[in-house]
């Protein structure tokens, strides 16, 4: 169960990070309360992971789903460049987050 809080985590993660680019500097409204609110969920849900899972692994894991949800994003929706480069360090970031979900 800890698992799937932390995944919850990392997308609600994902989701205030790219709210940010929407709120244009906290100058809008629903998108600023939905960006507070997403950042407010996610570390909540990762202290609640965190009763059950070691804080290395877990912040880790967090932190790679959000920078993976957040970099492919800004490629989909933002038009940022999908470079072999780029794509490869996500895909390294990706099998650092299977491997401590392995180990850990």
């Amino acid at each position: 169960m800890a698992w799937a809080i932390l995944f919850t985590a990392g997308l609600l993660e994902i989701g205030w990070a790219i709210g940010l680019k929407y709120t244009e500097g906290f100058s809008r409204l629903v998108p600023s309360v939905l960006t507070l609110a997403a950042m407010a969920g996610s570390v909540l849900l990762l202290g609640l992971a965190l009763k059950t899972l070691p804080i290395g692994t877990a912040y880790a894991v967090w932190t790679g789903i959000g920078a993976v949800g957040t970099a492919t994003l800004g490629i989909i929706l933002l038009g940022e460049p999908a470079t072999a480069m780029r794509l490869a360090s996500i895909g390294l970031i990706v099998s650092g987050i299977v491997g401590l979900k392995l180990v850990g």
